[in-house]
């Protein structure tokens, strides 16, 4: 006589990969975006999460938070082709990340060689796009230095800040606005 007993199956729940020290916000949002649940989700951003990254997230999931900037798209030359003002940053990510895929690398962080500012260095400008924060100053000059922060930042980075400035983030990355508020309970949003 043959007795059966079951399998103990245990499964144990995938660790986070990690990304290089100081990542960039693309990365952080796009590893969060990738996971299936919201716990991860959250796990993600409370792992990755700092200053710059909440101040995008509240810009863009805030509704009493009113960007200043035209919507849309918005011209760009890029950090290294700034003599050819004709192109758009929608063309300049495609380019950006036909290039990361023969390269083989989508993880740039502190290993930038290219020279390329970060939205946590740009934050302490944010203030100047959005109603209430430097509402003094010239349409003009605050669009030229709007279209300046971009043409520093990586490619992918400066996609953030035009669907933030849209408040378009959830288009592109699957992150809502309850993971955020979960992950961050420390924002205090002027919409609830």
């Amino acid at each position: 006589m043959t007795t059966k007993t079951a399998k103990k199956t245990t499964t144990k729940s995938k660790s986070l990969p990690e990304l290089p020290r100081m990542p960039f916000a693309f990365e952080v949002l796009n590893l969060a975006s990738k996971q299936r649940s919201k716990a991860k989700k959250v796990e993600v951003l409370q792992k990755y999460g700092e200053l710059s990254l909440k101040m995008i997230l509240k810009w863009n999931y805030d509704t009493s938070i009113v960007s200043v900037l035209p919507e849309g798209e918005v011209p760009y030359s890029g950090f290294d082709d700034q003599r050819n003002m004709n192109l758009k940053l929608s063309e300049v990510i495609s380019d950006e990340v036909r290039r990361m895929h023969e390269v083989g690398s989508f993880s740039l962080g502190a290993t930038d060689k290219e020279g390329h500012t970060t939205i946590r260095r740009e934050a302490k400008h944010f203030y100047r796009f959005v109603r209430g924060g430097d509402d003094a100053m010239n349409a003009i000059r605050r669009e030229t230095m709007f279209i300046n922060i971009l043409e520093g930042l990586h490619p992918l980075e400066a996609e953030i800040i035009v669907l933030v400035k849209d408040g378009k983030l959830e288009d592109r990355y699957k992150i809502s606005k309850e993971v955020v508020a979960t992950a961050y309970p420390d924002i205090v949003w002027g919409d609830a």
